[in-house]
């Protein structure tokens, strides 16, 4: 799919100065090209059933039902939807969230639409591009609250205790789980280690998280010892001279793990072990909060620990803490 140009300028503004990781600005970008195929007045592809693309300045101008690229593609004129886009209005924007409505997408997906719009517009009034915002009045749509998924400290360790690390992918996939459970990191942070971040003597690793800020969080001797029976396989591997030298997880071919390899190996070891297939990654990070909290750690040091820029974001495992006491007062008090 090809950018239109301010659409580009608005995904290059993210990634290069707001440091936003390429998987959040490809939902930006994708949330925004829906945007423009509702102003085009193609509901079809704003319904995701058809594809579009978004030619730079200087293409063949063209209408809806105009022509289509090979694979089908309605093909719409740049100039004109920059236009289109910069003259949007708030009533404009509420027909597109009835649009949504039709489409029966989830309140938190229809919020984070809204907030790409927010942030792109925001960032037109920035550039001079608008004059006004046109979701200055829009309210979003109001969560349902849920609390997130959390493993028993029983089930954390029948998962953590599967991986057989008398291989070396073995103990690279122990290493792996040990490493996110001890520390709560996001699974983009922990591919994005380096062999050098972990400092084994002062039991802690260097974390580089959101918006490429850097933390240092302390890590478990658990974790540590996982990591040294990794890494000491991986020196003794015949191939390790050809093996990415600064990315401490590689995968089998040497080459830096991706986080998509990371939820592979973890549903592998969901089936092994009996426990929840639906149980993500991001499931042993909020497994970390909740227990750090269960057993009386500080939220102000989780907060921290999770890199959270917003202790309010953070609260929630204090919610997850409270009803756990909840469940437990109402199973052992006599007059509960």
């Amino acid at each position: 799919m090809t950018e239109n140009p301010l659409i580009e300028e608005f995904l290059n503004y993210l990634k290069f100065e707001r440091h936003f990781s390429p998987h959040t600005a490809k939902c930006y970008a994708a949330d925004l090209h829906q945007f423009c195929a509702f102003l085009n007045g193609d509901e079809a592809a704003a319904a995701g059933r058809q594809n579009f693309t978004l030619p730079r300045d200087g293409a063949v101008p063209t209408v809806r039902g105009g022509p289509r690229t090979s694979t089908g593609a309605l093909v719409l004129e740049a100039p004109a939807l920059r236009q289109r886009l910069l003259a949007v209005s708030t009533e404009r924007v509420k027909e597109f969230l009835a649009f949504l409505n039709t489409q029966s997408y989830s309140k938190s997906t229809t919020a984070r639409k809204l907030a790409t719009l927010r942030s792109f517009y925001k960032f037109c009034q920035r550039r001079g591009y608008v004059a006004t915002h046109p979701l200055a009045t829009i309210k979003t749509p109001k969560q349902e609250k849920r609390l997130p998924k959390c493993l028993t400290v029983e089930q954390i360790n029948k998962l953590l205790s599967t991986p057989d690390d008398g291989t070396l992918l073995g103990a690279r996939d122990r290493a792996m789980l040990e490493v996110v459970y001890s520390t709560g990191i996001r699974v983009s942070e922990l591919v994005d280690l380096n062999v050098d971040d972990i400092d084994f003597v002062g039991q802690a690793i260097r974390v580089r998280g959101k918006g490429k800020k850097q933390r240092v969080s302390p890590i478990g001797l658990t974790a540590l010892n996982a990591v040294k029976r990794y890494t000491e396989l991986r020196r003794a591997d015949p191939r390790s001279a050809t093996f990415h030298q600064q990315a401490l997880f590689v995968n089998k071919h040497g080459q830096r793990l991706s986080t998509r390899s990371v939820r592979r190996k973890l549903d592998k070891y969901l089936a092994e072990s009996g426990l929840d297939p639906s149980i993500s990654p991001h499931t042993l990070r909020h497994s970390f909060a909740t227990h750090m909290l269960d057993n009386g750690a500080d939220l102000r040091s989780v907060q921290e620990m999770l890199g959270h820029q917003s202790l309010s974001t953070t609260q929630v495992y204090t919610h997850l803490t409270t009803q756990r006491l909840k469940t437990a007062y109402d199973d052992a008090h006599p007059r509960s």
